[in-house]
């Protein structure tokens, strides 16, 4: 691995570590200190606006890295960038800041949506420049750029937990400060650090360009958007704030078990790119890889049930443990799912199939609401897991179906008996092992024997990892 490439992996490793452990701090602080109906309005308001402002990108910031990372007149790209998040940002939040002045009795969700959007707007303000360093491939900027934000409201957090002085209105005043640091910050690193000037000039056809040029991408935009929080929203109007503040807490554990596979997608694209341009398909090597994966997948399956009820009740004070253990195992079966999602979108993406792909987000989207709809009423937190289940499911047997090499048409195998053992491991331990201390390495070691029992954990495998990392 050359060095230049080694310094950009370790910087995107040390700024997705550093942002989970501080987004972990955060998320700790606020859900232990905040009553449950005050957590659940401000992750119905965070999910709010996370959803508009990622729809209000339009799909301009991937467009605006291939664009800057190709040379292609990258200093009016980056103007007009900033141009149009100048103009959907202030516009999006001057309507919001319009309608509490016309309509003063809206519920309390609408004041922390205006004061929280202060500095949500400033983190998309700083979206430019973000993007501008990852075309640039400055990756040690980005992640500075990156991490500002939940550093700083980490930081006061912590400060503000040890002086017992936490509320709402001290956690919304750390947001804003934190993401407004983050804008301030982002916009003076970038001018000194990116060698690129930064000047804003309206230019009306070249914008327009740039609109219709990324009309493709809109729609992916709106679909992920959706999916990404509409369970959240969905719950927090039709249940209540209670409902939500349990269902995000699961939710957000459930997101940080993704982990091995935020570490490991990256890898993925170039290496299936490189191998697909060049026609030389290494069958043996993606069933192996995606043996692997499955069995990290169901490991963390095994882990993150095992351990929930005990420890989360632990550091919770019994708030957020026993009563998500139900939705807590729905979700965790959808891990092994995206990780197999995640295997075949690079295979499509890197065979250029793009537009099968929006294909596959569309039934994922519509299989996800018409899930929530039917089963948050009746099921309630439960129901949105199994709706989520149901969505990953949906996208994993759209994509086997287009599937057009016929040795991977029965790489689902390894999910499904790689989960089988996980669950098998984790009921058997459970139900044999009343200590807790013998349950887990017991659960561990069962996995362990049905994987090799299964033929999923070979004596060849060593050999084989070994080839795929060189």
């Amino acid at each position: 691995m050359k060095q230049g490439h080694l310094k950009n992996l370790s910087a995107n490793a040390l700024q997705l570590v550093a942002n989970q452990l501080f987004g972990l701090v955060i998320f700790y602080i606020l859900s232990t200190t905040l009553s449950k109906v005050n957590f659940g309005l401000l992750n119905l308001a965070l999910a709010i606006l996370l959803a508009a402002f990622n729809i209000l990108s339009c799909g301009m910031d991937q467009l605006i890295v291939k664009k800057i990372a190709a040379d292609e007149d990258k200093e009016s790209a980056l103007s007009l960038y900033i141009t149009h998040t100048l103009i959907s940002g202030l516009l999006f939040y001057g309507l919001l800041l319009i309608g509490y002045l016309l309509f003063p009795h809206l519920p309390s969700v609408y004041s922390l949506l205006l004061l929280v959007g202060i500095g949500k707007l400033m983190i998309y303000l700083s979206t430019p420049y973000k993007q501008a360093a990852n075309g640039l491939e400055k990756f040690k900027l980005l992640a500075w750029l990156s991490v500002i934000s939940n550093f700083v409201r980490c930081a006061c957090l912590v400060v503000a937990l040890l002086l017992h002085s936490i509320d709402i209105f001290t956690i919304v005043a750390v947001f804003i400060i934190g993401d407004t640091l983050e804008f301030m910050a982002g916009v003076t690193l970038f001018k000194i650090k990116a060698q690129m000037p930064v000047r804003l000039k309206w230019d009306k056809p070249k914008y327009l360009n740039l609109i219709r040029e990324a009309l493709p991408q809109m729609g992916v935009v709106l679909i992920t958007s959706s999916l990404a929080r509409f369970d959240w929203i969905f719950i927090g109007f039709m249940l209540s704030a209670i409902k939500l503040a349990e269902y995000s807490f699961a939710y957000k554990l459930f997101e940080i078990a993704t982990l091995p596979l935020l570490a490991i997608a990256p890898l993925l694209i170039p290496r299936f790119t490189k191998m697909f341009k060049q026609g030389n398909i290494n069958i043996a090597g993606l069933k192996f890889l995606i043996r692997i994966e499955m069995i990290v997948a169901a490991f963390t399956v095994l882990l993150l049930n095992i351990y929930w009820s005990p420890i989360i009740d632990w550091v919770t004070q019994g708030k957020y443990g026993a009563v998500n253990i139900n939705t807590i195992f729905i979700l965790s079966l959808c891990l092994p799912l995206l990780y197999m999602e995640n295997f075949l979108w690079t295979i499509f993406f890197a065979q250029g199939r793009l537009k099968m792909i929006l294909h596959a987000f569309m039934v994922t989207l519509a299989v996800n609401v018409i899930g929530d709809i039917v089963l948050i009423p009746i099921y309630k937190n439960e129901g949105a897991a199994i709706a989520f289940l149901l969505a990953c499911i949906a996208q994993i047997v759209f994509y086997l179906s287009k599937n057009a090499i016929a040795e991977l048409k029965n790489v689902w195998q390894p999910l499904l008996i790689c989960t089988a053992c996980a669950l098998g491991s984790g009921f058997g331990a459970n139900d044999f092992l009343a200590d807790s201390l013998i349950v887990v390495p017991a659960a561990i070691v069962l996995y362990v024997g049905l994987l090799f029992v299964t033929g999923q954990i070979k004596v060849t495998d060593k050999q084989a990892l070994k080839a795929i990392v060189e």
